[in-house]
């Protein structure tokens, strides 16, 4: 326990001096949640348009925080052969990659309060009607995109693409989903998309917890899927997952 909380200190180190990644991954959600706020009003697919975002925003938060920058970050350590020396220290590997989980978890529990007080000082947004299904939500949503995001790490190959890859699924994702806004005039053929896609089930699961004050566990389909992608990514990670650099 003592070198896991050791490691854990050490990457809240790494994470918070490398001031890129900590405006990528922290700063922008919270941003693109003042930005969207200043621009909507009324409702949102019936909902207050501050609150509907507000979930919207934490939603898109754990996709950019457990997957985007995890990968990004185990992608570039592993192609700067931070990850091979780690092999040959007493460290053990699980214990690396469960601080580097419990890291980024941090950091997102960190940036969802961040985003809820912008909410409810700046655009009067209403408090989750369950405080313990939110709380259920997020750890829900880190712990499966976090799977995914080992599961990115195995299959990208280059540091200098860990970035476009990413974005090039989490963007599109989140706007298909609903982060942004609602969903109701997007084309059928969008739609069909969206409802293949692990965000729009945490989105509909935080929306349920947060704005209807439902069980966590009300809608188990929505749970089963979003497990489902998590588990999927740690399997390809099992296979596939590199401590060596790919760049020869």
């Amino acid at each position: 326990m003592r070198l896991f909380l050791h490691e854990l200190r050490m990457q809240q180190k790494l994470f918070w001096r490398n001031r890129e990644s900590a405006v990528f991954v922290f700063v922008f959600p919270p941003m693109l949640f003042l930005l969207l706020g200043a621009v909507y009003s009324g409702t949102i697919e019936g909902y207050p348009a501050a609150d509907a975002l507000l979930v919207g925003l934490i939603g898109y938060g754990c996709a950019n925080t457990a997957f985007a920058g995890l990968a990004i970050t185990l992608v570039i350590r592993r192609e700067s052969g931070v990850l091979k020396r780690l092999r040959a220290t007493p460290l053990p590997p699980a214990t690396y990659l469960a601080a580097t989980l419990a890291s980024t978890l941090a950091v997102f529990l960190l940036q969802t309060a961040v985003t809820l007080l912008l909410g409810f000082t700046l655009y009067g947004a209403h408090q989750p009607r369950s405080w313990a299904g939110l709380v259920g939500a997020v750890l829900l949503g880190v712990a499966a995109f976090a799977g995914m995001g080992f599961g990115a790490t195995a299959l990208i190959r280059s540091s200098e693409g860990a970035s476009a890859v990413v974005n090039l699924v989490v963007l599109p994702m989140a706007f298909l989903s609903g982060s942004f806004g609602g969903t109701g005039g997007y084309p059928q053929l969008l739609r069909v998309v969206a409802d293949v896609l692990p965000l729009t089930y945490l989105i509909q699961l935080l929306r349920d917890v947060y704005l209807r004050g439902e069980a966590l566990w009300a809608d188990p389909r929505q749970i089963a899927i979003v497990s489902a992608w998590g588990l999927v990514g740690l399997a390809i990670a099992w296979r596939r997952f590199g401590w060596e650099p790919r760049e020869r």
